[in-house]
């Protein structure tokens, strides 16, 4: 099968012992979540009923859901802004493919990202892994990203009676020139099709990525296109700028000179032109590059910036998780063997293909709870904050004189009752703000009342600066780049 759909499932899984991980994914995750190009996500809570205890230095034991996401790297093509770990090849065993998924699935309880190119029999052949590992409950989010080159309504048909209950269709542009520099398998007849195939099939819960700053784009074509999307739409949309990736297609022919690079003042233009029409369509803006109405927010995506749990099944998959089943206490972050062929045998060897694992220090774990819960409307709130910090509020580090009074006093971040948030305005300078607060965090976390925890310490030549316009932290092309300091890219499928 190929494709370039993705599968997430959300809900409270309850289980085997080797479920008890806690953790999530933000770097990566459409990968962030880091290769997105499919994706399956589900919560998860440690063996037994209640939650688990917060422990110390276990940074933040006390979270216990996450989100589970199988990642399918094959494609049919690749698009000329893509840098995903994806591969084209004239054939798949899918059959070996999908015992893979499901033992690793097994062994992590954790997915990351199954497209719709996998078949329905291989989606359903993953949830009942996790179903046979821990408790799935009936409302479970499961989400399944796809091209509309793969979302004919038989296709959809199936993978609803496998148990898919919410589509992200990668439309990109309703345009047939924009789909065509963005080297792009489908037409905008077919986009629109697709959309209305899934809304019949998924009504209510059919959510569609769109691109803007592509080369030689205008506001006003932009803003054409949205009107046109939201006359389409169903009750969530994704917004992604299009970054240029090294070695794309794309990239080449802009920084040879053969297509016009937008200007940073127009991409500014376009992400607030965006943000006035949704919300003037009854949308609410509820992360960076997210815009659900009549509370069809992605409880997929909304787990990454909320620091939930993140354990990546698949090749070049990416996690983070304390892995418990293994007596571990801290966070780790782990990225799986990325060439498909080498991460199949190493499951069929090994039960997993995990290539690399990090503990990350709590100072680590805070820049991400940062970084990531401030591309929200909601922000970080001082229960959520707490569960990784027990002994450093959120008042305690920016709530004293500093960077954080000052983006404060500016109206661009509110720090209440509520927690640490920033306004509208300061949303869309979000990836300007960040540098500031997380040097004021990396200060605080070094003098002598922080708690002694190793971990980086305050970086030197932290300084405040009047934050630069800027359009959203979210891009569309390839894999993130690194998020400290940083909005960064963590969704679901602006790449498929």
């Amino acid at each position: 099968m190929w494709g370039s759909p993705a599968v997430h499932v959300c809900g409270a899984l309850r289980g085997a012992p080797s479920c008890a991980h806690e953790g999530w994914h933000p770097w990566g995750a459409r990968s962030v979540p880091l290769g997105q190009v499919g994706s399956f996500g589900a919560r998860a809570w440690g063996w037994g009923s209640p939650p688990p205890k917060r422990v110390p230095g276990g940074g933040g034991a006390a979270v216990p859901h996450g989100t589970p996401c199988p990642q399918w790297p094959y494609c049919r093509k690749r698009c000329s802004y893509c840098n995903f770990n994806k591969y084209v090849v004239p054939a798949v065993d899918e059959a070996a493919v999908r015992a893979c998924l499901v033992r690793e699935a097994r062994t992590l309880l954790h997915l990351s990202q199954v497209r719709s190119l996998a078949s329905p029999h291989t989606v359903a052949a993953v949830l009942e892994a996790v179903a046979g590992a821990a408790h799935l409950p009936a409302a479970a989010e499961v989400t399944l990203e796809a091209n509309p080159s793969s979302a004919g309504t038989p296709h959809l048909a199936g993978f609803r009676a496998a148990g898919v209950n919410r589509l992200s269709i990668g439309v990109q542009s309703l345009d047939d020139t924009e789909l065509r520099l963005l080297g792009r398998e489908h037409t905008a007849a077919e986009a629109r099709g697709a959309v209305e195939a899934a809304r019949g099939l998924f009504p209510g819960r059919t959510s569609i990525d769109l691109l803007f700053g592509l080369p030689g784009q205008s506001r006003g074509a932009w803003a054409r296109g949205l009107e046109a999307a939201l006359g389409l739409c169903d009750d969530h949309v994704s917004l992604y700028q299009l970054t240029l990736e090294r070695g794309t297609v794309l990239a080449a022919q802009v920084w040879g000179g053969a297509l016009p690079a937008p200007p940073q003042d127009l991409l500014a233009d376009m992400y607030q032109t965006a943000r006035t029409m949704l919300v003037a369509a009854g949308f609410r803006h509820y992360e960076v590059s997210n815009f659900a109405r009549k509370g069809a927010v992605s409880t997929h995506n909304l787990s990454y910036w909320r620091a939930e749990q993140y354990i990546g099944v698949g090749p070049g998959a990416h996690g983070r998780f304390v892995p418990r089943g293994e007596g571990g206490r801290s966070r780790e972050a782990r990225v799986q063997t990325l060439e498909p062929d080498a991460w199949m045998r190493e499951v069929q060897s090994r039960g997993h293909g995990t290539r690399r694992r990090v503990v990350l220090s709590p100072l680590q774990q805070l820049e991400e709870v940062l970084a990531l819960g401030l591309r929200t409307d909601e922000g970080i709130t001082h229960e959520r904050w707490g569960h990784f910090s027990p002994h450093l509020s959120l008042e305690a580090v920016f709530g004293a004189p500093g960077e954080a009074k000052d983006l404060q006093q500016q109206g661009w971040l509110l720090l209440d009752g509520g927690g640490l948030r920033c306004t509208r305005e300061g949303l869309a300078l979000l990836d300007s703000l960040l540098p500031d607060l997380l040097c004021q965090l990396q200060r605080r976390w070094a003098l002598p009342a922080a708690p002694a925890h190793p971990g980086r310490g305050a970086a030197p030549g932290c300084g405040s600066g009047a934050p630069r316009r800027s359009p959203t932290g979210d891009r569309a092309g390839g894999e993130p780049a690194g998020r400290t300091g940083r909005a960064g890219v963590v969704s679901g499928g602006s790449g498929e």
